[in-house]
Order: C-alpha cells, then sequence, then structure tokens
C-alpha cells in the first residue's frame, strides 16, 4: 500500500515538472523527490521505475534557474548511490553538461553537487573511460587550478577515483596534473586538499607516464622532502609513496636522496612516530637507501681492487 501511494506521489511530481506550472511549483516536486531519493536505496530504485524520472530531471539541469538546477543534480546524485543505477545516468550529454556547471562560476552548492555526481558515477569502472572521452579529466585540473574554493576538496575526489583508470591518468599527464597538484601542496592553505593531492600523484605514479613526468621534475625529491618534515599523515604517506615510485625508476633521483642527510634523519624518525603506513612506507625507503649505499660501496672496494 505504501509503495503505491509512493508511486503516485512520484508521479504526481513528474506531471507538475513536465508541465507548464511556475518555477516554485516544480521546485516543490523536486524537492519531494529529493527527499523520498535521500531515503533508502529502496525508495530510489521505485523512483527510477518511474521510466520518465531521470530524463525529466536531466532536462532541468539546464534550466536558467540556479535552484532548479541544484534540486536537480541532488536528485541524480541521491540516485547515483545505488549501483544498479550508475550506468544509466553517465550518459555523454550529462557529462559535458556536468563539466559545464563545474566551470561556470556559479552556484557554489551546484558545482559541489556536480563533483560529487562525477566522483560517484565514476566509482563504477566502466564509467571511468566516459569521463575521459567528455573531457572531464581536464575539467576538473582547470577548475582546481583556480583559488581555493569550498569545492577543491570534492574536485580533488573526483580526479582521484579518475585516474585509477590508466587512460585518464594519461590524459592527466598530458594535461600538466603533476605540477597543478605539486602547486597545491606547496600552496599549504589545506592540509586536507595537500593530502589528497599527493594520493593522486601516487596514484599517477602507478603509470609509466605519470612516473616519467615526476622523476622529471625539477626538485622532486628535495619538494617530497618538505612533505615529509610536515605533520599531516596524509600527505606524508603519499609524498612516501611517490619517493617509493620514483627511487624504482630514476637512478639520479636516488642519487640526489643518498646526499641528503635530513633525508635519512626524517625517515628514521617516521619509523618510530609516523602513523602504520608511514612507517612501513619509510621503512621501505631506509631499505632502498640502504641498498644502493652498500651496492656502491661494494663497487668502489672493486675498483680499488
Amino acid at each position: 500500500m505504501a509503495s503505491t501511494k509512493l508511486r503516485d506521489t512520484i508521479s504526481e511530481c513528474i506531471y507538475r515538472i513536465q508541465s507548464d506550472c511556475d518555477d516554485e511549483t516544480k521546485e516543490k516536486a523536486l524537492q519531494t523527490l529529493v527527499s523520498v531519493t535521500k531515503t533508502s536505496p529502496s525508495y530510489r530504485n521505485l523512483v527510477a521505475q518511474n521510466h520518465e524520472v531521470i530524463p525529466t530531471v536531466l532536462t532541468l539541469l539546464k534550466s536558467s534557474s540556479r535552484t532548479l538546477e541544484r534540486l536537480s543534480l541532488s536528485v541524480l546524485f541521491s540516485l547515483s548511490l545505488n549501483p544498479n543505477l550508475k550506468s544509466t545516468l553517465a550518459d555523454m550529454d550529462t557529462i559535458q553538461h556536468l563539466n559545464t556547471v563545474i566551470l561556470s562560476r556559479g552556484s557554489l552548492e551546484s558545482s559541489k553537487l556536480a563533483a560529487s555526481l562525477i566522483c560517484s558515477l565514476a566509482m563504477l569502472d566502466k564509467n571511468k573511460a566516459v569521463f575521459g572521452v567528455a573531457n572531464t579529466i581536464q575539467t576538473l585540473l582547470k577548475a582546481v587550478s583556480r583559488p581555493k574554493s569550498p569545492v577543491t576538496h570534492h574536485l580533488l575526489s573526483s580526479l582521484a577515483e579518475l585516474v585509477h583508470f590508466h587512460g585518464n591518468c594519461t590524459l592527466a599527464v598530458r594535461s600538466g596534473a603533476v605540477n597543478v597538484l605539486l602547486r597545491i601542496v606547496e600552496n599549504q592553505d589545506s592540509e586536507d586538499l595537500s593530502g589528497t593531492s599527493l594520493v593522486i600523484l601516487g596514484l599517477i605514479a602507478r603509470f609509466n607516464e605519470g612516473l616519467k613526468a615526476l622523476t622529471n621534475t625539477s626538485g622532486i625529491v628535495s619538494r617530497m622532502l618538505d612533505v615529509l618534515k610536515g605533520t599531516c599523515m596524509l600527505s606524508i604517506e603519499g609524498a612516501a609513496e611517490v619517493l617509493i615510485r620514483v627511487f624504482d625508476e630514476s637512478a639520479e633521483c636516488l642519487k640526489e636522496a643518498m646526499g641528503s642527510t635530513d633525508l635519512v634523519f626524517v625517515l628514521a624518525e617516521l619509523t618510530v612516530r609516523g602513523s602504520t603506513r608511514a612507517r612501513e612506507k619509510a621503512s621501505l625507503l631506509m631499505r632502498k637507501l640502504e641498498a644502493d649505499e652498500s651496492y656502491a660501496e661494494d663497487n668502489i672496494v672493486f675498483l680499488q681492487w
């Protein structure tokens, strides 16, 4: 009985949104859908069973009314929380409009919702490539390059999810992601933003393009050392991960690290006082430095002989 009443309510909301009613009436109908879709996964599935809901709400994304846009994004975000609906929502036209919302400098709330919706949809692996084709990687990097805003964290979270896919990592590197993210790290406005940026750099470093970009970055070892000297464990863990991958790739970077007494001291401190992950990564870095030092000493002995 309750589900029948709810279906009737959903149908009434869609009827009002599709009619020639004024914006206030449409806003109330959308607000009802927002409340319903926030309630539970089963209610979200019930809403989606009305095949007119998603196309109708998607149409309102392009409304000139900021309120209608925000409420539409809220409904879509709630629906995207159901894994079975993620594929349906990730069509090219919708994604490109989300890019537009993020770059529009309009409502901060709409921008947050658009970024959160991208992140939610990208959690379905087969959606990740679609975002790459739709230029979402470039959009996110352009947006995070702006002066710090309340939306930046949401944008970085979306980027972090998308670069798990190799193709998106390549796009990010070619769009200047390494320099953009390092600027955020070194800006020191927010430990949270710095930590997330370093997580993304660590993800980028898993693939050849990203690793080469990092090893070719001027002063990468000393820049990561500066992060290791800080207090934010998320940032420290991220910087240590970057150094692990950089040392495996570049003999020059490892040689530079060998000449830094500061680095050895900082790593020794982290093996005792860091978080569990930071201790593990610091210990691994210490072993890499010790192994390289032993190799160098063996070669000196050989040459002397």
